[in-house]
C-alpha cells in the first residue's frame, strides 16, 4: 500500500508498523470521517490458507468483544487480493514504548495492569483466551488508558 492510496473507502495515511502477520497503516475513513487503523496480512502469506485463517479468527474474536480495554474491529474485508481488517485507531503508544521511557510508578503499573486484567476477564467470559500479551499487544494513551490489541493467537476455548 502507498500513502494517499485508497481501498475501499479508506485513504492511507501512514505506516504504523509492521509485525510477522502483516503491516498497520492509519487510514480516513472515508464514509465515516474517522480516523482508523488497517491492519494487511502480508503479502507472503496471502496464498496461505492458514494465515489467513488465523486472521479471520482475529478479526472475529476481537469484533465478538465490547469492552473498553479491548480494540474494537469494525471489519474484515479483502480487496484486489489484499485481505485487512478494520479497527479503531488508538492515539498513544505501545506498553512496550512507555515502559522504555523509564520505570513505571507502582500505582501505574497497577492501573495497567487492572485494565489489562478487565479486558482478559472480557474475552475468557466470551470463551476467547488471547494467548500472546505482551506490552507490544497493549496500547496505553496520554489519560493511561490501556488497550488490547493483536487477538491474532486468540483461541476459542470449549464451554
Amino acid at each position: 500500500m502507498h500513502i494517499g492510496s485508497t481501498i475501499s473507502h479508506y485513504r492511507i495515511v501512514e505506516k504504523l508498523g509492521e509485525g510477522g502477520m502483516g503491516v498497520v497503516y492509519r487510514a480516513e475513513d472515508t464514509t465515516l470521517d474517522r480516523p482508523v487503523a488497517l491492519k494487511f496480512l502480508a503479502d507472503h502469506l496471502l496464498n496461505d490458507t492458514e494465515a489467513k485463517e488465523r486472521f479471520l479468527r482475529e478479526a472475529k474474536a476481537a469484533a465478538a468483544l465490547h469492552h473498553s480495554n479491548v480494540c474494537p474491529v469494525h471489519e474484515i474485508d479483502e480487496v484486489d487480493g489484499k485481505t485487512f481488517l478494520a479497527m479503531a485507531f488508538l492515539e498513544g503508544e505501545s506498553l512496550e514504548e512507555h515502559i522504555a521511557q523509564g520505570p513505571l510508578s507502582i500505582k501505574e503499573a497497577l492501573d495497567i495492569a487492572r485494565q489489562v486484567a478487565e479486558g482478559l476477564d472480557a474475552a475468557h467470559e466470551k470463551g476467547i483466551v488471547h494467548r500472546d500479551i505482551k506490552p507490544a499487544n497493549v496500547m496505553v494513551d496520554a489519560k493511561g488508558h490501556a488497550t488490547i490489541m493483536d487477538f491474532g493467537l486468540a483461541r476459542l476455548t470449549e464451554a
